[in-house]
């Protein structure tokens, strides 16, 4: 056999090189420890997105990964930098965020001077091409003095020779050692047509038409050292060995270190952790702590010390204390967040004692795993805590994880099928699209993941412009930082906090009773009564048509209730088949047996089903025997499963394990099959508790206060699964008065008024309204609350500055009605308002106004919910009920007295529509008439023929089967009527 020179590939571009490398990282170091070289560098342009990839397989398959990028600086000079250790790792990195920085979001931009001593500890290679001139080696013999090499890449283009023969003069000339480099793109040579279609997507254009801008062949994959050493000169091959025995760093090196700042002088981290929460403990049980609380707080802090993370809880802690200081109502969740030291940080409100939840379950000595406090902030109000962030720490040492944007099966069909000439049904654009699925498309930024370092940030990984001004993103996302021990804070919006606090501000001001998350009182009857019965519409997380069909089954009386409540109906337990068993257990209609009493310690809070991905974690561990390592890559393929498959080389491990401990093959399949199911998105319990708190909150404001809940829910808008017609047709349903919207009295945002009932009245705002500006309600309330009332339209014009498209949007929503009598008297009166010029100001012309008739009922009804989406008149259905029941149709009131399996009709609007995924395929719609609602339940084959009619028409006819189980009722759909017509025989009484 001939000797095969050792090699180490140095120039290598993989797909975070977006639309350029045609490998995944992974792919390419595997590969090359397949060819047996003896080390590779990913060298992504301008990025170390990849790297982190990389690493993790380089580890796995015992091959030297080297760290570099490769930089385009001008149209001579082609550069890849290299760091041989952690300085030149840093300098490098910075290099990086430079480029970036002076480019807008997805390119860079880096001159000749950018390098003049930036980076004195990285290594040098400058790509030379036989067009190469003499200046730009001497400016990199000069700039990289001791560590520059010339570099050439042999792909068999007719160019081979002379390209080689002027990297080796040139080295000659300027005494520079000349070093081999493929200038690799793709871990294979059957990559080639994927690399051409990336390119053409690159240059949206046809494959076709790209003639010489395309690879003149496929040669840019790692090639056997056969052929190495058949292309390169020994000596240019012995020098890639020689560079990477240079190379030493390792991504393990990198260590985080939090803010100094956090901590005063003369306490360490430790001290001054336990000073705050003691300070908070006190703060809670003002009468004294209670024994088994402060023996939980020891235990928590002992154990938070031992794993050295005071830091993460300080860091944490001063955001949430900036929050409170501001009036930000804020809520904590996540592996670390319930606990009794969070409860006394404020981090979250969450009582530890009242959840019952194990903080070891989250943080444990033996996982290792880094704690994960996601804070959910006031939606309108989370920017303020990102700049309270940016403006403590400074850009250059606080930055957003970065989210990688990967194509999926649409995405890459649309852009593969225009890449070949629009052909998705062609056997090679099939092919090709799903070889892209998974691949990165570009970065985006994390939802609120910010990473906060001591030192400048991006010395520890490159940070680039975010999309939005004013923001940085760093190149890894939140599986990179997890993989190389980096924490994360997340910032997070939800938009149910900035409801509930405009809850507590009117129940203070309308009710005289102030209250916060931690005051509102728990396990109240009647509000678990409530959600037994399903009154949810504008709960937290259980307002679904999923979660109401669940509560009257799983029947909630106690806080934990809801944490399994909201964590089952999810894809992961229905996929899993872990849902019917459950309620079987129960309703005591199946016996709960455990196979082991490690397997019932995990499940037995559960009736014997894993609910949460905390336990099928804690199951691999004692039941199949896997470390505490192990069990977190079964954590991490579970969320990658549905995009990149993983869990396959799982299952063996898994049969084996358990087979070995004496569980039954039906038990190993079952788990196996809900580790599967949990692929589909299944829930943490540690973010499961702080989320149910939010829904026995809001379930308690809806029970108490009705119209104080229902008015936040309207000024938060959007959020949520229901229109403000919904919300608006619920709180009446619960005896609560709605008031029009009036420039009389609206203010922009609904407010309350007294009324004669226990409840006080809701009055719409002006922000119901559709094609109306926030200035303009700002100015008419300015001018309502300076002035005497409203004398007229005019009047109201010239006070408030309207124009004429304001006035017409006040007049189609009733608005004026106060003003003018009914809504044809407001038409006609913004008809004759003209803007006084300069020179007739002062002079007003009284002209007579007609007496116009009244709109009619469908008239007011249409015209409102044309303006506003909503009406305070009858429901359009109403209007239309005799000739529906003509045709057959009943109303939703009538429906529920029917009996199990018979045929029904129905009509009505359709006001939602679901096609969860974990449903497959099946599609569930709510209709709305004058009584009420139907769920109705499509499969999946009738959905797919009438997509059009489903997704089209708003007054939809559906005939089918109607079925009840208990408190459970749906219309099973056979067959569908475009009613439409009705509609418009009510929107024509307009005209």
């Amino acid at each position: 056999m001939a000797f095969l020179p050792d090699y180490a590939e140095l120039y290598c571009l993989s797909n975070f090189s977006f639309l350029k490398g045609a490998s995944h990282p992974e792919e390419l170091v595997i590969q090359a420890g397949s060819l047996s070289y003896q080390a590779i560098a990913i060298t992504d342009e301008c990025s170390l997105a990849g790297v982190v990839r990389a690493h993790r397989a380089a580890k796995t398959h015992h091959i030297k990964l080297i760290i570099g990028s490769f930089f385009q600086i001008d149209t001579q000079l082609s550069l890849i930098l290299i760091a041989p250790d952690r300085a030149a790792y840093g300098q490098l990195s910075a290099l990086i965020s430079l480029a970036r920085s002076q480019a807008k979001k997805g390119s860079y931009q880096l001159s000749r001077s950018d390098l003049q001593g930036s980076v004195p500890n990285c290594l040098a290679l400058l790509v030379v091409e036989p067009s190469s001139p003499d200046e730009i080696v001497q400016w990199a013999a000069s700039t990289f003095p001791h560590r520059a090499w010339l570099t050439t890449s042999l792909h068999q283009d007719g160019q081979d020779t002379a390209r080689l023969a002027h990297c080796q003069a040139l080295a000659a000339r300027f005494s520079l050692p000349a070093v081999a480099s493929g200038a690799v793109l793709m871990h294979r040579q059957g990559r080639r047509a994927l690399q051409d279609t990336l390119t053409a997507i690159r240059l949206n254009c046809p494959v076709s038409t790209l003639g010489r801008q395309l690879a003149s062949n496929g040669e840019r994959h790692l090639k056997p050292r056969q052929r190495l050493a058949r292309s390169y000169p020994e000596s240019m091959l012995a020098e890639t060995i020689a560079i990477a025995k240079r190379c030493t760093f390792s991504l393990d090196v990198l260590r985080y270190e939090y803010p100094a700042e956090l901590v005063p002088a003369g306490h360490t981290p430790a001290s001054w952790l336990r000073v705050l929460t003691e300070r908070g403990a006190a703060q809670h049980w003002p009468a004294g702590v209670p024994a088994k609380v402060t023996a939980m707080i020891e235990h928590e802090l002992e154990l938070i010390h031992a794993l050295n993370y005071e830091p993460y809880f300080l860091t944490v802690h001063d955001v949430v204390a900036f929050a409170r200081q501001q009036n930000i109502l804020c809520q904590g969740r996540g592996s670390a967040a319930n606990s009794a030291v969070c409860f006394c940080l404020g981090i979250t409100s969450v009582d530890p004692s009242r959840a019952s939840l194990l903080f070891e379950r989250f943080i444990s000595r033996e996982r290792n795993e880094p704690p994960d406090i996601d804070v959910d902030f006031e939606h309108d109000r989370r920017e303020e805590v990102i700049q309270y962030i940016y403006r403590k720490y400074g850009r250059h040492r606080a930055a957003l994880a970065a989210t990688v944007i990967c194509y999926r099966e649409k995405s890459a069909l649309r852009d593969v099928s225009k890449a070949l000439g629009g052909n998705p049904n062609s056997a090679l654009c099939q092919q090709l699209t799903q070889t892209l699925i998974g691949f990165p498309r570009h970065l985006s930024q994390h939802v609120g993941g910010f990473v906060i370092s001591r030192g400048p940030l991006s010395e520890l990984v490159p940070t680039e412009n975010a999309a939005m001004a004013g923001r940085s993103i760093i190149q890894w996302d939140k599986d990179d930082l997890e993989s190389l021990g980096l924490l994360k804070v997340d910032c997070l919006a939800l938009g149910m906090l900035s409801a509930i606090h405009r809850c507590f501000d009117l129940i203070a001001a309308h009710h005289g009773r102030t209250l916060s998350l931690a005051q509102v009182p728990a396990d109240d009857k009647t509000v678990y009564d409530m959600l037994c019965r399903a009154d949810t519409v504008g709960v937290f997380q259980v307002e679904s048509r999923a979660q109401m069909s669940m509560l009257p089954r799983l029947r909630p009386r106690s806080f934990y209730d809801l944490i399994i409540q909201i964590s089952i109906v999810r894809p992961g337990p229905i996929q899993g088949d872990m849902v019917h068993p459950y309620l079987r257990r129960r309703e005591g209609k199946e016996t709960v047996t455990y196979p082991s009493a490690e397997v019932k310690a995990v499940l037995e809070r559960t009736l014997g089903v894993p609910i949460f991905q905390e336990q099928v974690m804690q199951l691999v561990i004692v039941a199949a025997g896997f470390s505490p390592g192990e069990a977190d890559q079964v954590r991490r393929a579970m969320a990658a499963w549905k995009k990149r498959g993983g869990l396959g080389h799982f299952r063996k491990r898994l049969l084996d394990g358990m087979a070995a401990r004496g569980y039954a093959p039906e038990f190993a399949e079952r788990l196996y099959d809900q580790i599967c199911g949990f692929g589909d998105y299944g829930f943490p319990e540690s973010h499961a508790a702080s989320f149910a708190l939010l829904v026995y909150v809001s379930a308690w404001l809806k029970c108490h206060y009705p119209a104080a809940f229902t008015c936040a829910l309207l000024n938060s808008q959007p959020m949520g699964f229901y229109a403000p017609a919904q919300l608006v047709a619920d709180v009446r349903a619960h005896q609560v008065q709605v008031l029009p919207v009036d420039v009389r009295y609206s203010d922009w945002d609904c407010t309350l008024e007294p009324s004669d009932s226990c409840q006080p009245a809701l009055r719409l705002g002006l922000r119901l309204i559709k094609g109306l500006g926030h200035a303009v309600g700002q100015r008419i309330m300015h001018s309502r609350e300076h002035g005497a009332a409203f004398a007229n339209v005019a009047d109201l014009t010239h006070r408030a500055q309207l124009d004429r498209g304001a006035l017409r949007a006040l007049a189609d929503a009733g608005a004026l009605a106060g003003i003018t009598g009914h809504r044809h008297q407001a038409w006609w009166q913004v008809l004759g308002v003209e803007r006084p010029t300069p020179l007739f100001s002062a002079t007003h012309n009284k002209e007579s106004i007609p007496t116009l008739n009244p709109p009619t009922e469908a008239q007011d009804v249409v015209g409102d919910y044309r303006s506003m989406g909503l009406t305070l008149g009858r429901h359009p259905i109403a209007l239309l009920r005799e000739p529906l029941r003509k045709r057959g149709y009943r109303p939703a009131s009538e429906l529920k007295q029917k009996a199990h399996r018979r045929i029904a009709r129905a009509a009505g609007l359709v006001i939602n529509r679901q096609r969860p995924g974990a449903a497959k395929g099946v599609m569930f719609l709510t209709l709305e008439d004058e009584t009420g609602i139907v769920n109705v339940v499509v499969w999946r084959n009738l959905a797919e023929r009438h997509q059009h009619l489903l997704y089209q028409v708003r007054l939809l006819g559906v005939v089918g089967i109607w079925e009840r189980r208990g408190d459970v009722e749906h219309l099973i759909a056979g067959r569908f009527e475009n009613e439409d017509p009705f509609l418009g025989n009510l929107e024509n009484q307009i005209t």
